[in-house]
């Protein structure tokens, strides 16, 4: 995904989601939040280290570092949350449709099995 142009709302949410994902790769990683909150001050350190940043060719490859290293560290299998899509949870005990049962609105239009044809009746 190519960064965004400077400085604009598009670029502010680009820099907001890498760091979210950082945080929740070294999460995944590391699942004790006591030491896991090193790391994450690690994370937050090195953004705020390129925070004033104004060159954009610079910034291009700090993006790009910062992918390649996200993407080098990158859970196998990464923790999804028990009702989230693809959790545990996801989709257990849904309640019952409120809409009928059957595929026609009348149920006059069922047309009941004659006996004739059975040759057990």
């Amino acid at each position: 995904m190519p960064p965004p142009s400077t400085f604009g709302a598009a670029h502010r949410q680009y820099v907001q989601s890498l760091y979210k994902r950082r945080l929740k790769n070294s999460l995944d990683w590391t699942i004790r939040r006591d030491v896991w909150r090193g790391k994450a001050m690690q994370i937050r350190a090195e953004f705020e280290r390129n925070r004033d940043v104004k060159d954009p060719r610079q910034l291009a490859q700090i993006f790009e570092r910062a992918e390649a290293t996200l993407a080098e560290w990158k859970h196998p299998d990464p923790y999804v949350a028990p009702t989230a899509p693809g959790g545990t949870k996801w989709e257990r005990n849904l309640p019952p449709p409120m809409e009928s049962p059957y595929a026609h609105d009348e149920p006059t239009q069922y047309v009941p099995i004659s006996r004739s044809w059975n040759p057990f009746a």
